[in-house]
């Protein structure tokens, strides 16, 4: 017990209460199990002690109120607007021009909507917890992966479905009619639906805080934040399923709802992990959803090889049976679930929101 008052004294000494010991211990990997080592039921029960053997002087502070919501910040409620603003305004010069305009407009669009969601993403309830300089890369890898599967679901079932058709004969000419045709209205969905993925993850952010200071155990407070939790990513799917069904009847285009609500789930989970500190399960998930999206598209293009018909045989039946919007309903449904199931279980600890004093450098 002395050796671990000793290595953790800065933790309990600026702890206010003892979960947020506990918290801390959680985020060093000390277990039930751990604490059963000290004659310790739990890990709370441990932390209990450690906040009581640690002296303190006058100036400690007193054990926090539940917070009350924080108020509204104007300044990331903008900037989560930005990304839906600048896709609609887009699209619609888009409508509106032709020829070499529409390129010039198109690629201007795309550099503004890239600038918006990093804009976005950068502060707020959706900016990343950044752990150090090893998060780099997976921070790297998420931004390229999501800007895959952003494009793949704009332009891949179109490229599919040409592509299993002996095309593409022609380059995308943005209408969903064409030979290859775009799908906007999924894109404008998803755009439109960063408002509501900020106002989740605040949700989810504040409801946390509230619990975890009127918990009285890690494993209560995993109980309460659980369906927290789901409701937060329910309520989000509800929302991108509207903004989706009016993106669809005000572009004219047929609404594609499981593809939408799987990859906006997909990339809803990936943020909310992210913006807590783990970025290596997103970064992998959503790696190997593109990777698999992407292999997809080249088995179709290496069937034509003479004796490599084979290879295409198991998309091309996948096609045949449901459709060129199989192919990333099922990849992101997988990557949402296998995400849904890391969150549950990394979100609904108390180290995940608990203040960074108390998660330490261990994390």
């Amino acid at each position: 017990m002395k050796a671990l008052l000793h290595r953790h004294r800065e933790l309990c000494a600026r702890a206010v209460d003892p979960l947020e010991i506990a918290a801390g211990l959680e985020a060093y990997g000390i277990t039930d199990r751990t604490a059963a080592r000290f004659r310790h039921r739990d890990v709370f029960s441990l932390a209990e002690e450690m906040f009581a053997r640690v002296p303190r002087g006058a100036d400690t502070p007193p054990r926090p109120e539940p917070p009350a919501d924080p108020p509204a910040r104007g300044a990331w409620i903008v900037r989560a607007l930005l990304p839906g603003a600048v896709c609609v305004a887009t699209l619609a010069g888009l409508r509106l021009t032709h020829g070499r305009m529409r390129l010039v407009l198109t690629a201007v669009g795309l550099v503004a909507l890239v600038l918006a969601v990093r804009a976005a993403l950068a502060r707020g309830p959706l900016s990343a917890r950044r752990r150090g300089p090893a998060s780099a890369a997976p921070a790297t890898g998420v931004r390229l992966w999501t800007c895959w599967l952003l494009a793949y679901a704009a332009l891949g079932d179109g490229l599919l479905a040409a592509v299993a058709a002996g095309g593409p004969d022609t380059l995308p000419l943005g209408t969903a009619d064409s030979a290859w045709p775009v799908d906007t209205a999924v894109l404008a969905a998803l755009t439109l639906s960063c408002a509501p993925a900020a106002w989740s993850a605040e949700l989810l952010a504040s409801g946390a805080r509230r619990r975890l200071t009127a918990s009285r155990g890690l494993g209560e407070f995993a109980t309460a934040v659980r369906p927290l939790l789901l409701g937060t990513i329910a309520l989000y799917l509800a929302a991108l399923a509207g903004l989706h069904t009016l993106s669809a009847a005000v572009l004219g285009e047929p609404a594609a709802y499981a593809r939408t609500l799987t990859l906006g789930a997909l990339l809803l989970l990936a943020r909310l992990l992210a913006a807590h500190g783990f970025r290596r399960a997103p970064a992998l998930v959503l790696g190997v959803a593109a990777a698999a999206e992407a292999s997809a598209l080249s088995v179709l293009f290496g069937s034509r090889l003479p004796g490599c018909a084979f290879l295409g045989a198991p998309v091309q039946a996948l096609l045949d049976g449901w459709g060129p919007g199989s192919v990333p309903v099922l990849v992101c449904g997988v990557g949402a679930l296998a995400l849904l199931a890391h969150a549950s279980r990394r979100l609904t600890r108390a180290s995940a929101h608990a203040p960074a004093a108390a998660r330490g450098d261990g994390r």
